[in-house]
């Protein structure tokens, strides 16, 4: 006899509920770190603050693919910002979930495709590229809006905006990178 997880009443299933249980632990991990490790990676732009909350969301979507990553970094987003993060407001939000999103989208799908170290590798760095690619439009287009400085402002701080996106990415995708393999039997458990 077999046992049926699914039941008529809620429509979902025991491994659905443990996914999401998984799921929003990643999310308070992701909201823990940013609250207890946050700093400057360059001092003439202190406002780019490090911090590794993106760790547990990429880790999240090496597990459960991209789309449960977009899922993780929009929540985690949202919490953070109006918790921890709550001085950049609805603008830290928006960056944060372009900025991790364009990371884990582009990391999971590589990542999707061929489950080896390998791929893992060449996930990590193109979500980097990307990361970077993408932040320098949201920077642009959006920094200006909800900042109201001069889009030449926002250029000539292009170079550390570039490399801060660069060393936060690698920093979360090298620890990612080096800890998924030893935690992932635990989420797909």
């Amino acid at each position: 006899m077999t046992q049926n997880n699914t039941t008529p009443e809620t429509g979902g299933n025991k491994m659905t509920t443990i996914r999401l249980a998984k799921m929003a632990m990643l999310v308070a991990m992701s909201i823990v770190l940013v609250a207890l490790v946050h700093f400057p990676i360059f001092p003439a732009v202190a406002f780019l603050e490090y911090d590794p909350a993106d760790i547990p969301i990429l880790i999240g979507t090496f597990a459960f693919g991209p789309l449960a990553g977009f899922i993780l970094t929009v929540v985690t987003s949202v919490i953070q910002g109006v918790t921890v993060s709550a001085a950049s407001g609805v603008y830290g939000i928006l960056m944060h979930i372009i900025a991790t999103s364009a990371l884990v989208i582009v990391a999971g799908v590589i990542y999707r495709r061929h489950k080896t170290r390998k791929t893992a590798l060449i996930g990590v760095l193109c979500g980097i590229a990307a990361m970077a690619i993408v932040m320098i439009g949201a920077n642009l287009v959006i920094t200006p809006i909800f900042m109201g400085v001069p889009r030449s402002a926002v250029w000539q701080l292009m170079p550390f905006i570039v490399a801060f996106n660069i060393i936060k990415a690698g920093i979360n995708g090298l620890v990612t990178f080096l800890v998924y393999k030893r935690i992932s039997g635990f989420l797909h458990r």
